[in-house]
Order: structure tokens, then C-alpha cells, then sequence
């Protein structure tokens, strides 16, 4: 049944990760835009807001993600969280991989998977479906492992976007560089400094929100099954 914290007729965003980083920039924007927003993630964060509800979800766990699931219902899924391991190849640990392709891919699969029945039933709007990727996704050293699970999540939007057209239902990809979000302190990454974009500065949070926010609105309704990167110049 529909979660009874959502006010009816408020437009409401699921959002992954709200408890730091990107999307936690992610959920305060759009709750600034009037939206309900749930947020996933193991903790509360630091979001106090009438419209933000938070439920406790481990990423890594099926029957967690799907617990957090149950009775939601939203006009929005944005799959914002994320982990980074970094390795050589040689040096590859199969944990480290299949642990990111767990919380990139098959949580976001999940969940995408479970929120589009709600989507666009009676007096709703169409629907809107982002995922946080990352430019690294086109190949990096000593990053493959975290690359092929953000380079999946194309392959994934593209196939949806083409599926959910018809329905008025847009997935599209946000890809950072290297964003100024407490990952980029995770000694997981030690090896592999983030290199810092031509703009002379790391890209925030909030930049990457604001171009989430966007893709969720009306104006937004015929863009559907792109990549959108904000790499502040890292990509010429």
C-alpha cells in the first residue's frame, strides 16, 4: 500500500545515498523545489525537513533493499549512492568488484525495477528515473573495476529509455568528475588521486543536483536515454 507520509498531489523522489555526498546535495535541492523526497541509505544523514523521510537500507543486501521498497511510491527514482575500490589489474580483488556492482548496479536494477509501478498511474506524471554516473565510466587507470559498473549504468538507462518512452517515463545517466564529496577522502581510493578538472577545481555537489533537479522537471520531459557529463573540462 502507498507510504502514508507522502502528502497526496506532492510530486515524491526516491533517492539513494542521501545521507552524504552527491546525493545528499541531491535530495536537499529537490526538497527546496517542493518535492517529498525518501531517502535510502544504512544512516539517517543530517537532512531535517518536513518533506524528507529516511529508511534504512543496506545497498549490499537484497533483502534489505526490497524491505526499504515496500509500499513506495514515486513520480522520481534517483540512484545517487556509490562506493569506490580501487586496483591494477594484477592486483584485482574480487569482493572489491562484485561489492560496487552490488550497490551501482543491481540495487539500482532493484529498485528501479520495484518504483516503476508506481510511476505513472492515475493522476500522475509520467516518471523520471536518473542515475549518478561518473566519467571514469569511459576507462581509467587503476579504476576498471569501479569503471565497468559505472559504464554499465548507460548499457542499463539506454535499454530502459527505450523500453519506458511510450509511457512518458525518461532515464537518463549524470556522470561527475571528480566532485568534492567525502569519497574522495576514502583511503580505499589512496592509490588513485583525483585529478582536478581544467576549471581549476574539484565539481560540487550541489552543481551535479541542480542538473539532476533539472532532468526531473517538465522541461526536462523529452530528453531520455543520455549521458550527461559534468566534467568541468576534463573531457576536452
Amino acid at each position: 500500500m502507498p507510504d502514508a507520509t507522502i502528502p497526496q498531489g506532492a510530486p515524491h523522489a526516491v533517492v539513494t545515498g542521501a545521507s552524504s555526498g552527491i546525493g545528499e546535495a541531491i535530495a536537499r535541492r529537490l526538497l527546496a523545489d517542493g518535492w517529498h523526497v525518501t531517502g535510502l541509505s544504512r544512516r539517517a544523514g543530517g537532512i531535517a525537513h518536513p518533506a524528507f523521510t529516511h529508511r534504512e537500507a543496506d545497498l549490499r543486501s537484497e533483502p534489505s533493499i526490497l524491505a526499504a521498497a515496500e509500499g513506495l511510491v514515486a513520480d522520481a527514482f534517483v540512484h545517487a549512492a556509490g562506493l569506490m575500490g580501487t586496483r591494477p589489474l594484477g592486483e584485482l580483488e574480487a569482493a572489491t568488484g562484485a561489492g560496487m556492482w552490488q550497490v551501482h548496479v543491481q540495487a539500482g536494477s532493484l529498485l528501479a525495477d520495484r518504483l516503476l509501478h508506481g510511476m505513472g498511474g492515475a493522476g500522475r506524471r509520467g516518471g523520471r528515473i536518473v542515475l549518478v554516473g561518473s566519467r571514469t565510466a569511459t576507462g581509467a587507470a587503476g579504476r576498471s573495476q569501479y569503471a565497468a559498473t559505472k559504464a554499465a549504468l548507460t548499457g542499463l538507462a539506454r535499454s530502459w529509455a527505450a523500453e519506458l518512452a511510450p509511457r512518458g517515463i525518461t532515464v537518463n545517466v549524470v556522470s561527475p568528475a571528480a566532485t568534492d564529496t567525502p569519497m574522495l577522502a576514502d583511503p580505499a581510493r589512496a592509490s588513485t588521486a583525483p585529478k582536478l578538472p581544467p576549471i581549476g577545481r574539484l565539481i560540487r555537489p550541489a552543481e551535479v543536483a541542480a542538473t539532476v533537479a533539472f532532468l526531473l522537471s517538465e522541461d526536462a520531459a523529452a530528453i531520455t536515454g543520455q549521458n550527461i557529463v559534468i566534467c568541468g573540462g576534463s573531457s576536452l
